[in-house]
Order: C-alpha cells, then structure tokens, then sequence
C-alpha cells in the first residue's frame, strides 16, 4: 500500500478552497505579531519563564494588536492571494510591522523625555520587529512553495526558455510559472549582453543564444517566451526556425506595464504571428519634412475604407492637416473607419465622411468644388486578380475610368500633388487587374507630360495671357506608388491561411512555387506619404520590398506557430494557379529606367515616354465597358499595353490571334 503524500491532502484542500477568506488571513498575521512579542521577550529573558511577569506583557500585546490592526488596514496585507504571493506583497507586511514599531519607539522616546516607565523595553522591541517581519513573509512563502509542489502531483511542469528582459528576470520568472491553471517552469534565459553569460536568476541560467541551441534539447525545452520586443527581424526569423525544427512551441508575452493587475495571465500569452517574422526592419523615412509640407492641407483620400486608404486617414490624424476628406463607395467600411477615428485623440471636426462612387463625375465633382483639396492620395480600386479576371468590364470602369475621373477633376481644380497607388502587377501585366492599373499609370504619365509642355509654351510666350491662365489651372503633379502585397490587406493570403488553420484545413496553396513580396501596411503608408511630399511629378516610385517570400513555406510555418504538424494536422492542397495569376511579381519594367532617391529603400522609376498618346484608345476602351462588351475591352487594353499577355485565362486566346495575325503580316 502506498503511503499517503502529505502534498496531496494540500492540493485537494486548495482545490476545494481556491480562495481563503481575507478575514483568516488579516486574523493569522495579528496573532503572528502577538506571538512574536511573547517570544521575543522570552529571548530578552534567556528563556526564562519565572522572569516573565505575564501581567506585564498583556498591556503590551494588546498596544502592538491594536496597532497592527491599524497598519495592516491601511497596507491591506490581507488581500493577496496567499498562494501566489509575491515579493512586493511581501514588503508590504514588513512595511506595516515596521511603522506599528515605529509608533512603539516614538512612545519609549516619548516616555524617556518624561521619565516614565517603558511599555516596551527597547530590546525587546527590536527582537519583535526581526521575528514578527520573518514569521509573515516566511509562512506566505512557505504556503506559495506548498502550493506549487502539489501542484506538481497533477501537472507535468513545462520547460521554458524566456528570451530578453533579464532586468525583470526575477519577476518575469515568477509571474510565468504563477499563471493559473499552467505550470511552466523556467530553466534559462537568454541575453544579448555577453557580461551576463553563466549568471543566474532565481536558479534560471543566462545563456547566449548560441548556447541556447545546444542545450535546448538536452533540457527538454517545450516553450519558448519572448519577452523582447526590439529584436531584429533576421534573429526573430533564425529563433522561429530554430524553434519549429526541434519541436519548441514559440510563444510572446507582454511588457510587465501590459500585465493585468500586476499579474499575467493566459489569455496575454499569445502565439507569434507570421507578421512578426515577414516585417523588415522598419523604414526610417522623414516625418519631419513629411509632416511639415501636410501640415495645413485640405486632403482628399479616395478608397479611404480599403486596408491603405483607412491607414493613410489615420496617419494624417496625428498631423495638423486643415481638413480630411475621405470618400469611398463602401458605406460599412467607411461607417467602421469613422468609429475608429473618433476614438483617437485628435480634433473631429475637419474630418468629413462621403459615401461617393469614384467613376461618377458629377458626385465627385461636386467635392471637388466643395472642399478644393490641395492633395488627393487615390487608393480607391478594384484589386482582386481573380474577380476582375471574370468582371473586365468592371475593372475598367473603376480603376481607369475612376482613376481618369479623379485626375481630370484634380487638373480643373487646382490640385497641388496628385498620388496613385498603384500595384506590383502593372508591371508586365498577366491579368485584367493589372493591365488596368498600368493603363491607368499612363494616363496619369500623359496627363503630366501635357503639363510640362503647356509650361514650355508658357515660359517661350510669357506674354500670352490665356496661357498663362491656362497653366495656372494645370500645375498638377502626378505621382505614382507602386509596392507589392499588404499584409493584413482585405483578402490578402494571411488572413486566408488563418481561417483555414482555424477550421482544420486543408490550407490551399496555388502552386508549390509561387512567390511574393510583401509589406506593412504602415510601410506602405509612410511611402504614400513621402512620394506626396518629395515627388516632383511624372515619377513612380518603387519600394525595396526584400526576398520574395514562397507562399509554400509561408504556409508551413504558419501552421507549425498554431502548433499544429503541416501534413498530419493540416493538409496542404495545392489547386493550380488562378485566372490571371502568375508564379512571382515584379516592380520594374525592362525598359523602365531607376533612379536612387535620398533614402536606399526608395527608387524612381521613370517609364520612357510613349510617342503614341492613349487618350484617344482610353475613351474608345471605356466606351466599350460602359457597353458590357467584355472580349472587345480586353482586346483593346493589350492594344494599349503591349506587354498584357494573359495567364490561365479565358483571354489568352487573344495573344494567340495577336501572334498568328502578326506571323501573317510579316510573311506578306
């Protein structure tokens, strides 16, 4: 028969009590207090009883009670939980014992002044202080202990490795291996500071990462914390890869000022998100300059709902802009953008809301004529490859009608800076998404090159007074963006992939060797924001968007930081490549010059300028869209953008005429 464990009676009387009345606990600490009089009288004495006048002590007793009820009332010694008690509560209760002695000295002091007998010698008011501070903080300590070895009977302790923070290792550790319902136990910490290397807290190791890795596995490692969050994006990466290959689960926790109440809980344990791993280091672009040219301009932001539109508004409410303007078709979208910048600190009443469709004239017109911005950041866009690939006739609509809408309306008004947000797949485009995006760059590329050279006239005949008019109304600049996938964006991959892990798969991947670029959607926002400022005009700007990422071991590795075993857990699918869809993105034409800028991240593309002008091609190719004539809009996009050859599309039928008929011109 096995004997009984004294540790299992304990953890079945804590479970059955998961909180001890505060009443006990302010009752027990009194009663400690009177016992440590009692004793420390007895040591004054050498341990002799017959030299105790047990009438004397009472008065005494009786003082320190009353005084400590005081003291630990205002301190509230007793609300803590005793089992997961800390150092601080701990300072606490010596701090109210010292001041209840504290009061007792002043009174020996006050009773020396007046010669009067001492209610309590000196001596023995020392002794009191040492033993009564001991015995409160021990028997918290001693029940804390008590309670993480029974609970050890039912949980298997984990092993963690907090990575970062050594300066609140004491607390960080204490607080990890508290949390209810968890028993985590932390076997190491790993440091940057090679001074702290073969150090410890609490019994924990400091360790460099290097070491980390050799022992890992050998101390049977389950979790690893990171408590840092300034680390850089590679080392992050070099952790997460490390981690997942030896089977450690990658968790981050919160600064201690996050922690709720003093403590940390579960719920503030979260796993590391893909986005943490694939964000660069971050882009040190120049506010200053950025916020000193907007600062006091009316703004228009079109697609101001969309994932860069809304974060572009967000911006540019921590600026001191004159007045914000933002107008999208989406009325929910736009609804939810307006609740989350009432709640920020910033002035309201030059923000105004327009539920407005970008191709219609007259709507936009009338806000144009309205508010007279002197910046418009036009985000507004069809985007998804997919759909347009079905609905040309749409994307036409929006993102070159709208786009041509738009710009005509800021050449009438006198708009000072013109921004397009653009995309990656107007570069040699294989999709309808894509080539309308590019058509719409040309555009705007004809709109600025028809500027310059009304200046030149301007400038040879000076004298002439309706150019000189008509320049004033047509000093334009047109600046054009142009970055990859935003991550977090409205039907991005991410998001996508998340919804499939949760739902238990399969994770479906259009081919194994797809790749992408991808970005925050802040980055992409502070290089909206900068092209407004230092564009000259007629330029695009590309961004330095890094390695392109391969969807596939995107895929793999967001499923082994849910936990979950690519392949065993979760499938993954690979379902061929969609309409219009191709295997990488590019940001540069061939023929497309580049140019550095004041920052390395930033370049200028400047497109060479095509001798043949697309206006005429553009009214012909919206005609068509407003008619629904699908097959005739997208023969007359590749007739404006030679490079549009159509990927996994109903529309590469087109190429093929395009090349035969070609053949037979060059044979004749």
């Amino acid at each position: 028969m096995n004997k009984p464990n004294p540790l299992n009676f304990f953890y079945r009387f804590i479970k059955n009590r998961p909180t001890v009345p505060r009443w006990i606990i302010f009752v027990l600490d009194l009663a400690l207090c009177a016992i440590s009089l009692y004793y420390a009288y007895l040591l004054r004495f050498n341990m002799d009883f017959n030299a105790i006048k047990h009438a004397d002590i009472f008065i005494p007793v009786v003082l320190v009670t009353g005084l400590n009820i005081i003291f630990f009332r205002i301190f509230r010694t007793y609300e803590g939980i005793i089992r997961l008690s800390s150092a601080q509560e701990g300072l606490r209760c010596v701090s109210a014992v010292l001041c209840s002695s504290f009061v007792l000295l002043l009174s020996i002091v006050i009773c020396a002044s007046f010669k009067l007998a001492f209610i309590v010698p000196t001596s023995v008011l020392f002794i009191y202080f040492f033993i009564a501070s001991f015995l409160i903080f021990a028997y918290r300590i001693l029940i804390k202990e008590l309670y993480h070895r029974s609970l050890k009977i039912k949980l298997t302790a984990e092993n963690v490795i907090v990575f970062g923070k050594t300066s609140t290792g004491a607390l960080l550790k204490n607080a990890i291996e508290s949390i209810p319902g968890h028993q985590y136990k932390v076997i190491a910490f790993v440091a940057h500071k090679e001074n702290l290397w073969g150090k410890s807290i609490d019994n924990a190791k400091i360790y460099s990462w290097e070491q980390v890795k050799l022992i890992a596995q050998k101390c049977n490692a389950k979790y690893l914390f990171l408590a840092s969050d300034d680390l850089e994006i590679k080392l992050k990466n070099e952790i997460v890869d490390f981690c997942l290959t030896k089977n450690i689960n990658v968790k981050v926790i919160p600064a201690v000022q996050k922690w709720v109440d003093g403590q940390l809980h579960t719920r503030q344990i979260k796993n590391l998100q893909i986005e943490d791993l694939l964000n660069r280091p971050s882009i040190k672009l120049a506010p200053g300059h950025v916020k000193e040219y907007l600062a006091g301009k009316k703004i228009l932001i079109t697609g101001a709902a969309g994932s860069i539109g809304s974060e572009i508004a967000k911006q540019l409410t921590s600026i001191n802009v004159a007045q914000l303007i933002l107008c999208d078709n989406r009325e929910t979208g736009l609804y939810e953008l307006q609740n989350q910048l009432q709640q920020l600190p910033c002035g309201k009443e030059n923000i105004f809301f327009h539920v407005s469709n970008v191709r219609h004239r007259d709507t936009m017109e009338s806000l144009f004529k309205t508010y007279k911005p002197d910046i418009v950041f036009h985000a507004a866009a069809y985007k998804h490859v997919p759909l347009m690939e079905m609905h040309p006739c749409e994307s036409v609509m929006n993102n070159v009608l709208g786009t041509k809408v738009v710009a005509d309306l800021a050449v009438k008004y006198s708009v000072d800076r013109f921004v397009f947000i653009s995309t990656d797949k107007a570069i040699n485009p294989t999709n309808i998404m894509g080539a309308s995006k590019r058509i719409a760059e040309m555009y705007l590329g004809e709109l600025q090159n028809t500027q310059k050279q009304i200046e030149t006239k301007v400038s040879e005949n000076f004298n002439v007074a309706e150019n000189i008019i008509f320049y004033k109304k047509s000093h334009t600049k047109f600046i054009t963006t142009r970055f990859g996938n935003v991550l977090g964006s409205n039907g991005s991959v991410i998001p996508r992939f998340q919804e499939q892990i949760d739902m238990g798969g399969p994770v479906t991947v259009t081919h194994p060797d797809i790749t992408r670029f991808f970005m925050t959607i802040p980055e992409a926002c502070s290089l909206v924001l900068e092209a407004g400022t230092m564009g000259k005009g007629g330029e695009i700007f590309v961004f330095d968007m890094g390695e392109p990422v391969k969807i596939i071991d995107l895929a793999y590795k967001m499923i082994k930081l849910a936990g979950l075993i690519p392949g065993k857990d979760i499938q993954i699918a690979f379902i061929g490549l969609r309409p219009g869809e191709k295997l990488y993105e590019e940001l540069l034409n061939k023929n497309e010059e580049v140019m550095s800028t004041h920052h390395k991240k930033i370049m200028i593309s400047r497109v060479n300028e095509n001798e043949n002008s697309i206006v005429t091609n553009l009214d012909s190719l919206i005609s068509l869209a407003a008619q629904n004539k699908s097959l005739a809009v997208v023969k007359q996009m590749k007739l404006i953008v030679k490079e549009f050859k159509s990927k996994n599309s109903v529309f590469e039928k087109l190429d093929e005429d395009a090349a035969i008929n070609s053949s037979v011109t060059v044979r004749m």
